[in-house]
This record gives C-alpha cells, structure tokens and sequence, in this order.
C-alpha cells in the first residue's frame, strides 16, 4: 500500500460465496473490502460507502455487469472499474474497455494478479481525484 489510507474496493458478484471470499482476501491483504451480491445494490452501496475500485462481474441477473459499468461511469466518474469475469469474452472485454473499465479479468484469477489490478486502479481514481480538487466530482 501507498501512504494513503486504505483502498476501498467494491466486489460485486451474483456468486455470494465468490464475492465474500474475494472481499475477505482482499481484507486480509490490507484492503477495505466490502462484497455487494447485485449490480443494484452495489449502486446503492456506492452512495453511502465511496470506493476507489469496483471488481464487478459481468453475468448477473436483473442488471448485468455492462450495464452497472455504464451507470457506475456516469455517476461516479472518479471510481475505477475492473470487470473480472468467468463468462467473458474477447468481445465483452472490448465492449468493457470502451465503457470505461478500468481492467478485464477472466476468472479464476489469482489473489497477486487481481490485488496489482486493485492498486493500479486505485492510483488512476485518486489521481483522478487529486487533479479535480477539494469539493469537486465524485461523492466523496
């Protein structure tokens, strides 16, 4: 970790046991981590608890990952996105990348691979923050 305090992470996955036991590594391994089990309640989430990383999956029911991308992007500009998936595709990365993530994982990922992802994204999101000002963008 940086000298910042530390990265907020958001693991969003219809999977419960998957988003939990992502969120208690990353926990482990110095991050705040919380898991949201659907890309609504992770909207929700992202009001009352500003992360600097969303780790979202793309197959979901109600809204899909491609679809909370965009609505994260819209209403949270500053908050980095890594789509990590075990449906992906070439395509859907692309279409991924476009929308604005961050990063595209394909599961199963390792614990060192998705935590250098996490750090990297972080940088870019508090940069992004940093360039903005005090009292400007994001809700933080």
């Amino acid at each position: 970790m940086t000298g910042f305090d530390r990265i907020r992470v958001l693991v969003v996955d219809d999977e419960e046991d998957f988003a939990s036991a992502i969120a208690e590594r990353l926990a482990r391994r110095g991050f705040d981590a919380t898991a949201a089990f659907s890309a609504r309640a992770a909207l929700a989430l992202l009001e009352e608890l500003p992360s600097d990383v969303v780790v979202l999956d793309l197959k979901m029911p109600g809204m899909d990952g491609l679809t909370a991308l965009g609505e994260i992007r819209k209403l949270h500009p500053d908050v980095q996105v890594i789509v990590l998936t075990g449906h992906g595709t070439v395509a859907s990365g692309i279409e991924g990348m476009q929308r604005g993530a961050a990063d595209f994982l394909q599961k199963p990922v390792t614990i060192e691979v998705l935590c250098t992802a996490i750090a990297a994204a972080a940088e870019r999101s508090r940069a992004s923050r940093a360039a903005e000002g005090p009292g400007e963008g994001g809700k933080r």
